[in-house]
């Protein structure tokens, strides 16, 4: 019998505002999000408060964005990273089955920056669970291969080192040497790399992609399809483009 596929994405929501922070865009990001209908969404820049915000903009959900964005689809995680006066934003995780365990580990390097991993167990309907990671790395090379070796770290420690494992989100890695490292340490792939020759695919701006900002690695699972969802209407509510991935397990 062939393994059922797994539909994830990945999208950096710029906490619901499109590019140059020109308009709101939450309830179209919601409907965008809706129509691809993935079973697992990772999301980088989520609101879970902005009390600014929702004095302003009349629509603007009176939910954290990402209790808002899984409303009767998702259950949801979020992770919070950037905590000021009048609110907070981090990543969060909406997942279709059952979220067992979450946990948000800090890998701030510059205290400018703050910056986290989203870390959630993830029962799936065949198999053991799978280790799904969201993740928004530094802007500075140093600061991301600090990252991605704390992040390395973290996951070597988990009970079972050749669990299903998915890490996606804004790795800001537009030369790919931290994520190469990444790679070769937890035994991942990228998913795009074979279909693009090799290397990530370009995903910022949504407008017109030029660099390889964001990605999906996998381990203990096979590709089966992916797409970059960037152009009208994506472009119109974030600066980057959606990247979604189907995938089918390996048999253990």
């Amino acid at each position: 019998m062939s393994q059922p596929e797994l539909h994830i994405a990945t999208y950096n929501i710029h906490k619901g505002f499109s590019q140059f922070n020109r308009r709101m865009m939450v309830h179209e990001l919601r409907e965008r999000l809706r129509s691809l209908n993935p079973d697992i969404v990772f999301l980088q820049e989520v609101q879970g408060l902005h009390l600014g915000h929702a004095e302003k903009h009349c629509n603007w959900p009176a939910s954290a964005q990402h209790e808002f964005l899984a409303e009767d689809i998702w259950q949801s995680a979020y992770g919070r990273n950037m905590i000021y006066d009048h609110g907070h934003h981090g990543n969060a995780i909406l997942s279709r089955f059952p979220i067992l365990h979450t946990h948000n580990q800090d890998v701030t390097h510059l205290q400018f920056e703050k910056r986290g991993m989203l870390h959630c167990r993830i029962e799936l309907p065949h198999g053991p669970p799978a280790h799904c990671v969201c993740v928004h790395l530094s802007l500075f090379g140093h600061s991301r291969r600090r990252q991605v070796d704390a992040l390395a770290d973290y996951l070597d420690g988990l009970d079972d080192p050749t669990a299903p494992l998915i890490v996606a989100g804004d790795f800001n890695d537009w030369r790919s040497h931290a994520c190469a490292h990444l790679a070769r340490r937890l035994h991942l792939q990228e998913v795009f790399s074979q279909a693009v020759g090799g290397r990530p695919v370009r995903s910022f701006p949504a407008a017109m992609p030029m660099f390889r900002l964001d990605r999906i690695y996998v381990r203990g699972f096979t590709v089966r399809n992916t797409a970059v969802h960037h152009g009208p209407p994506w472009s119109a509510i974030s600066d980057h483009a959606a990247l979604s991935a189907y995938l089918t397990r390996h048999e253990r």
